[in-house]
């Protein structure tokens, strides 16, 4: 320390005073805000540690802390009125003005810093403030959800399912369409909102066509992001989406039968999904309190078939009657298949000599009409000569 030469005609006490204020002086240390930290990643849930200190005089006036700049700033902390999630990690300090923020989400991300004030007459003045430190807040997408299409749809045009996720950041994800396991082809996921953001949510679509054998598919929505250690995925049961109708057939008779004989006709309602089906019979179309069903049999590939037989008597009056299967499936409009009942005609009825009755009644029809025949030629025979005698007896 380098002491100023006493100024000449000074008193003692002057130059002590003097000494004093130039010991006090060279003794006070610059005021000065540190904020070291430039950039820090965090994992949403996780805590956020943001450091301050002061060092040096200062003035007298509190410590705050503010999110972004401009006219966009956020007051994050100060003595009164900050959020819960916000607190200081030395309270009570008068040099550490450390904050903690607990339970991060993509909303906290942005660029945070610690500021000086220093009280006045008025309103407190800002005199200095840090740097900034940039904190960026990583997010998992949540877990996928897959939809299907609002009804049931049958085996053929390409059905479509979209598969969501959201809250996830940074932006880039990557995702796969599988069915049972196997990759489908499909168009990149839409990743919004398309500016930067805090946090981003995905939706894809895929079309799919069915098949029967999907009453047993599993669709798969598969989703990689660079805070997941393995892939998320979402399921969706192709049997939720799939109707496929019943096919239709009616054993019968091959061949006429007998009259007054008992037949079966079989009604087979076969490969349908989902199961739920009712099936009636119908004689030239009006319904049959009749027929006798069989359980419903699932098959190998998880449709379903039904059976279900009707006896009826082979009445003359049933004679080319049509009878019909009538299937309602899945609350559509029913579906039928008919077969014709025919009756073959009775065999003559033996006479009691061991002819046919039949033969006897030609036989006899015959004669009488020969015999008629030869009467009615005698009788013209024997008016002409009638006719002749009686012009020859004028003559």
């Amino acid at each position: 320390m380098v002491l100023s030469t006493p100024v000449s005609g000074l008193s003692l006490p002057w130059l002590v005073l003097l000494l004093l204020l130039e010991i006090l002086g060279a003794g006070a240390e610059e005021f000065r805000l540190l904020q070291p930290q430039d950039a820090v990643s965090v994992s949403a849930g996780q805590t956020l540690t943001l450091t301050c200190s002061v060092t040096g005089v200062a003035p007298a006036g509190g410590v705050k802390w503010f999110k972004d700049s401009g006219g966009g700033r956020q007051l994050v902390y100060a003595e009164r009125g900050s959020s819960p999630r916000v607190t200081r990690a030395a309270n009570g300090s008068d040099t550490d003005f450390t904050i903690r923020i607990s339970d991060t989400r993509p909303a906290d991300a942005g660029t945070y810093r610690c500021v000086k004030f220093k009280k006045g007459s008025g309103a407190d003045e800002e005199i200095r403030s840090g740097a900034g430190t940039a904190v960026t807040v990583s997010a998992s997408p949540s877990a996928p959800s897959v939809s299907g299409p609002p009804s049931r749809a049958e085996p053929g045009p390409p059905v479509t399912f979209t598969c969501t996720s959201g809250g996830f950041s940074p932006r880039n994800i990557t995702m796969t369409w599988l069915k049972n396991g196997a990759k489908l082809p499909a168009p990149q996921p839409r990743v919004l909102p398309e500016h930067e953001s805090v946090s981003y949510n995905m939706s894809s679509t895929v079309g799919v066509s069915l098949t029967p054998g999907d009453a047993r598919s599993q669709l798969t929505c598969q989703i990689e992001h660079s805070t997941l250690l393995a892939p998320l995925r979402g399921t969706y049961n192709l049997s939720d989406a799939l109707r496929v109708p019943p096919r239709l057939r009616v054993g019968d008779p091959a061949a006429p039968v007998a009259l007054n004989e008992s037949v079966t006709f079989t009604c087979h309602a076969e490969g349908f999904y989902p199961k739920d089906a009712s099936l009636t019979w119908l004689e030239n179309g009006n319904e049959m309190n009749l027929g006798k069903s069989s359980p419903l049999a699932e098959n190998p590939d998880g449709t379903y078939t039904l059976q279900s037989s009707l006896e009826v008597k082979a009445t003359e009056q049933r004679n080319r009657s049509m009878f019909t299967c009538r299937v309602v499936h899945d609350s559509q409009p029913p579906v039928s298949a008919s077969q014709m009942l025919r009756i073959s005609q009775p065999p003559p009825k033996p006479s009691k000599d061991g002819s046919s009755s039949g033969a006897d009644q030609i036989l006899f029809s015959s004669s009488t009409l020969w015999i008629g025949l030869f009467l009615e030629k005698v009788l013209t025979a024997a008016f002409l000569l009638f006719l002749f005698l009686f012009l020859k007896s004028k003559e």
